[in-house]
């Protein structure tokens, strides 16, 4: 009988118990393994137990895949839902302060599934940078509610803000509470919208325009819209 055969029905520890038989009593495992599993098989024969534990293997067998398979289902709804629906309206925020606390600048870009596409770019005051981050965002979703979008998907690179509106109030950061009830406020009357944290360099054009909303010192203030 081949030694493949005897392997893939033996459990480990019969392979053990073979291995050792060997090395005791100088046999080849193949030799070995098959004494231990004909004494496994007891008065039923070595065929019959070979036949119980292929049956068995090919119903582990079944087991793994549809494991496999539940698996690979789940990871494909996930995905699935994580990619935005063609009618699906995209945003993406930035804030930024100069110095930090600073004049703050705030850039958003509103994009719409028909091409509409709203640019924001403005000073906002003076503060911190999570509170310029805050007021693009609100910006930004100020902008999704008078243009009448819906399935809104927003991007925005700052940790801070992104974990805090996504954690809420019982675990949200101390000092922004008046900017995440305004955030929470505007995404509940939009209706389904999502907020998800991008890096700093697949935010570029929100960056881009929420620099350029704080003069450079060789600009004039009526050069910036």
């Amino acid at each position: 009988m081949e030694f493949d055969t005897l392997a893939t029905a033996a459990f480990k520890g019969e392979r053990v118990a073979a291995r050792r038989l060997a090395a005791r009593m100088q046999l080849s495992e193949a030799q070995a393994l098959l004494q231990v599993l004909t004494l496994a098989a007891g008065a039923l024969g070595l065929a019959h137990l070979l036949a119980e534990r292929e049956a068995l293997r090919l119903r582990d067998e079944e087991r793994r895949q549809s494991r496999q398979a539940a698996s690979a289902h789940k990871l494909a709804v996930r995905k699935a839902g994580m990619q935005p629906s063609a009618a699906a309206w995209r945003g993406w925020f930035d804030g930024s302060a100069h110095p930090n606390p600073g004049q703050i600048g705030i850039g958003a870009l509103l994009c719409g599934p028909d091409g509409q596409r709203v640019e924001i770019s403005r000073r906002a005051g003076y503060g911190n940078s999570s509170e310029a981050e805050y007021l693009a965002l609100t910006a930004l979703l100020e902008a999704a509610r008078d243009h009448g979008a819906h399935g809104l998907l927003v991007y925005g690179d700052s940790q801070v803000v992104v974990n805090d509106v996504n954690l809420g109030a019982a675990r949200g950061a101390k000092g922004l509470e008046e900017y995440r009830a305004r955030v929470v406020s505007l995404m509940a009357a939009l209706g389904e919208v999502q907020l998800r944290w991008i890096p700093r360099h697949r935010n570029g054009a929100a960056d881009q325009l929420s620099q350029q909303a704080i003069p450079r010192r060789d600009q004039t203030p009526d050069l910036i819209w």
